[in-house]
């Protein structure tokens, strides 16, 4: 399987340690190889033996770092003053 850099971005709900009704986001982002994320399976693995508050979910979204550009032949310029 081939693996790409991408820019991962996590959005991270858990519940506060001492209120377990309040739910919490933490956004986390960072350089990573989609689709294993090695990262971020990491930072994970970090949180839930190290922290307190328990993960409610975990909700990923990655962007190419390399990728086509984008753009748009303009039609007309105009100048004003």
């Amino acid at each position: 399987m081939f693996s790409e850099l991408t820019l991962a971005t996590a959005e991270i709900l858990y519940r506060m340690p001492d209120h377990q009704r309040i739910i919490q986001t933490y956004v986390w982002q960072d350089y990573d190889f989609v689709p294993e994320l090695p990262k971020l399976r990491s930072f994970l693995e970090f949180w839930k033996n190290k922290l307190d508050g328990p993960i409610v979910g975990v909700t990923v979204s990655h962007q190419g770092i390399v990728r086509p550009v984008d753009f748009v032949i303009a039609r007309s310029v105009t100048t004003i003053n």
